[in-house]
C-alpha cells in the first residue's frame, strides 16, 4: 500500500517560499489520514452488523416456522426406543368378520426404581404399598435400602396409578413407555384370541408376543411392521359370539354342568362364526396354567372344543348310516333287525335302558338311537371301509382349526381295530374326538357330502374339499336327522320357524387315570339348520350335566344339551340373517270347489 507522506517536500518548499508555516501541512495530512481510517472502520463495523442481523433473522425465521408447525400439528407420543437391539412395539389389530375390534394395542407405562436416586426409600416403599396393595412393603424397603441399583416394580400400570406414583414425589421412581395388548370385549372369545404377553423388554420398550390362541398362531403376521395397518380378520361374528356365550353360560348353570362348549360353523365355507368354552377367562388378565391336579379341564385355560377329546356317543351313528347308504348297502327305508341278543366275542351289545326295538327301518335306527341296529350296519360296512370313511372326515388327525391349542387335540383310536371296535365306534364309543371334529363331520352331511376344513379366518365363498359321500347319502342322512328332532330323542330341539335336524349323544366320562365314571357323562347335541337347506352346524357339549325332571335325575343329552342348543339356535339364527319359515306340511284330504 502506498502511504502519502505527512510532510511532502514539494509542498514544504512551496510553503517556505510563500512564508507559510510548514507544520500546518503535516497537521492537515494527519487529520485526513485519521478521517480515512475512521471511514474504513465504520464500513467494517456496519458490514459485520449486517451479517449478524441476517443470521439472527434466519434463526428466528426457522424457530418461528417450527413453532408454527408444532402448533398446527396433532400431538403424538414419541415412539418407544431402546439402546442396543431394537425391540418391536407394534402389533396389528384383530377384528371380527364385520370389522369390529377384538384386540388392539394400548399405550401405558411400566414402573421401575433406581434406589441410588431415592431421597427417602422408606417413604417411597410405603407410598407404593398404598398405591399397589398387592406389593409387600417390607420387601420393598429391603430392596430400596440394599445394594441393588435397578428394580422392576410393575410391568404395566394405569394412568391413574402413574399419577398416584407421581404424587409420591421420589426421583428414584421412574416410568418407561409400554404398549400392551388390550381386549376391549373382556372374556368374549377368550379361547379363540388366547392372549399376549411380554417377550424381550427394556426400560424404554417391551416386545408384545402371542402366548395362546390366534395371537400365538399368527404371531409372525401380527408382529410384522408391514402389517401394522392390515388387521387380522377372523370369521367370528361378535354379536353371535356374545349371544352364544350368554346362552351357554345360562344353560351350563341350569344343567349343573362342570363345563360346556359350543361350535357354530358355516357348512359351505368352514368358517367358525362362534366358538365358546366354559369356564372362561379374561385375556387382559390371563391366569397362570395350573401346576397341580390330574384333570386339565379343571383349568379355565382348557379349550374344550378342540382340546376336549372324548368319546362323544351316539352322535356318530349318523356317520354309520350315511356310509351304509353311500355304499349302496341300505336306504333309509331298509328294515334292520335290532332285537337281541347281540354279542361280539364275549361282549354283549345292548340298548339304552335295555330296550328292544325289534325290526325297524334305518331311519328309525337313528331316530330311536339303536346301538344294535347301528352295530349291524357297521358289520356290513367292515372295519377297513369304516376307517377309510372316518379318516376322510378328519377323525384321526388334529383338527386344522387355526389356534395353537388345536394341535393338542389328537383323536384317540384303538390300537387294534377289530370287529368289536367296528361295532362300538359305529355308535360313538372306542374313538375319542373333539367337538370341532364333530362339527366338520356334520358339515359334510349338511353341504351335500363334501369335506370342509374348519377355519377361524374369514373366507370368500365356499371352500369345499374332497367328496366323502354321495349327495344321495347326505340327503337321506339329513332327513334322518330331521326325524330325530320331530319324533326322536331330540324332541326338545325343535325351534319354531327354523327346521332343526340333529343327533344326541351321551357317553360315560373317562377318568384322567383310566376307566370311566359311573355317574358322570359327556352330553352332546350336534345339529344342522335349516334342515331343508342347511347353512350352519351347531355342536353343544356339556361336561357332567344333570337335571331333575319329572322326579328323576336326568343326564342324557336329550334332557340337557338339546334344550340348550335349541335356545341357542333361536337366539343366533336371526343374528345370522336367517328368516323364520313355516315348514311345509302334508295336504289336507279335501278339495276346494266353487259354490
Amino acid at each position: 500500500m502506498i502511504r502519502t507522506p505527512l510532510r511532502p517536500l514539494a509542498r514544504i518548499l512551496d510553503a517556505r517560499a510563500k512564508g507559510e508555516n510548514p507544520d500546518l501541512i503535516e497537521r492537515e495530512n494527519i487529520r485526513r489520514r485519521h478521517d480515512e481510517m475512521q471511514d474504513r472502520a465504520r464500513a467494517r463495523a456496519e458490514g459485520r452488523l449486517l451479517v449478524l442481523g441476517v443470521f439472527f433473522f434466519c434463526a428466528f425465521s426457522v424457530i418461528g416456522a417450527r413453532m408454527g408447525m408444532l402448533a398446527s400439528s396433532e400431538a403424538q407420543e414419541p415412539m418407544a426406543s431402546a439402546t442396543g437391539a431394537a425391540i418391536a412395539t407394534q402389533r396389528a389389530d384383530i377384528i371380527d368378520r364385520e370389522g369390529r375390534l377384538l384386540a388392539t394395542n394400548f399405550e401405558t407405562h411400566s414402573l421401575y426404581a433406581q434406589p441410588p436416586l431415592m431421597v427417602d426409600p422408606v417413604a417411597a416403599a410405603e407410598g407404593l404399598a398404598r398405591v399397589f396393595p398387592d406389593l409387600d412393603k417390607d420387601r420393598l424397603i429391603r430392596d430400596f435400602t440394599g445394594t441393588r441399583k435397578f428394580i422392576w416394580i410393575k410391568k404395566r400400570i394405569s394412568p391413574e396409578q402413574k399419577q398416584a406414583v407421581h404424587d409420591i414425589g421420589d426421583p428414584g421412581l421412574l416410568f418407561g413407555p409400554r404398549e400392551m395388548r388390550l381386549y376391549p370385549n373382556g372374556q368374549l372369545a377368550a379361547h379363540v384370541l388366547g392372549g399376549a404377553g411380554f417377550g424381550r423388554e427394556g426400560v424404554e420398550a417391551a416386545e408384545v408376543i402371542g402366548v395362546a390362541g390366534v395371537e400365538k398362531q399368527f404371531d409372525g403376521y401380527l408382529r410384522d411392521p408391514a402389517n401394522g395397518d392390515k388387521p387380522l380378520q377372523l370369521s367370528l361374528d361378535l354379536s353371535v359370539q356374545a349371544a352364544m356365550e350368554q346362552v351357554l353360560y345360562g344353560g351350563m348353570k341350569i344343567m349343573n354342568a362342570k363345563g360346556a362348549s359350543a361350535v357354530l360353523m358355516n357348512v359351505h365355507t368352514g368358517e367358525v362364526v362362534a366358538a365358546a368354552s366354559l369356564p372362561s377367562f379374561d385375556p387382559n388378565d390371563r391366569p397362570r396354567p395350573p401346576t397341580s391336579g390330574f384333570d386339565p379341564s379343571d383349568s379355565p385355560l382348557f379349550n374344550r372344543y378342540v382340546q376336549g377329546v372324548y368319546e362323544l356317543g351316539s352322535v356318530f351313528k349318523i356317520f354309520t348310516a350315511a356310509q351304509a347308504v353311500d355304499l349302496g348297502l341300505v336306504s333309509s327305508e331298509t328294515v334292520i333287525d335290532t332285537s337281541g341278543p347281540m354279542r361280539i366275542g364275549r361282549f354283549p351289545i345292548g340298548e339304552f335302558n335295555n330296550k328292544n326295538y325289534g325290526k325297524i327301518s334305518v331311519a328309525d335306527v337313528i331316530v330311536h338311537s339303536s346301538n344294535r341296529g347301528t352295530g349291524r350296519l357297521a358289520l356290513q360296512i367292515g372295519s377297513e371301509r369304516q376307517q377309510q370313511f372316518l379318516g376322510a372326515l378328519g377323525m384321526f388327525d388334529p383338527t386344522p382349526f387355526e389356534i395353537v391349542e388345536a394341535a393338542g387335540g389328537q383323536p384317540l383310536k384303538p390300537k387294534t381295530w377289530g370287529e368289536l371296535s367296528t361295532v362300538t365306534i359305529s355308535y360313538g364309543h372306542g374313538l375319542s374326538t373333539s367337538p370341532m371334529h364333530l362339527a366338520a363331520g356334520y358339515a359334510a352331511i349338511a353341504n351335500g357330502g363334501q369335506y370342509v376344513s374348519p377355519t377361524i379366518l374369514k373366507q370368500k365363498g365356499p371352500q369345499y374339499g374332497p367328496r366323502v359321500m354321495s349327495e344321495n347319502a347326505a340327503r337321506q342322512a339329513r332327513m334322518m336327522l330331521r326325524q330325530v328332532v320331530t319324533s326322536g330323542t331330540a324332541s326338545f330341539g325343535e325351534v319354531p320357524g327354523y327346521q332343526v335336524g340333529g343327533k344326541t349323544g351321551t357317553a360315560d366320562k373317562p377318568k384322567p387315570r383310566g376307566g370311566y365314571y359311573e355317574d358322570k357323562v359327556i352330553a352332546t347335541f350336534a345339529s344342522i339348520f335349516p334342515a331343508n337347506d342347511p347353512k350352519y352346524v351347531l355342536v353343544v357339549t356339556l361336561d357332567e350335566p344333570w337335571i331333575v325332571a319329572y322326579g328323576e335325575k336326568r343326564r342324557t343329552a336329550g334332557w340337557t344339551a338339546v334344550p340348550v342348543a335349541a335356545e341357542l339356535t333361536g337366539r343366533v339364527a336371526p343374528l345370522l340373517g336367517l328368516r323364520p319359515q313355516l315348514e311345509p306340511g302334508e295336504g289336507a284330504g279335501y278339495t276346494l270347489t266353487s259354490n
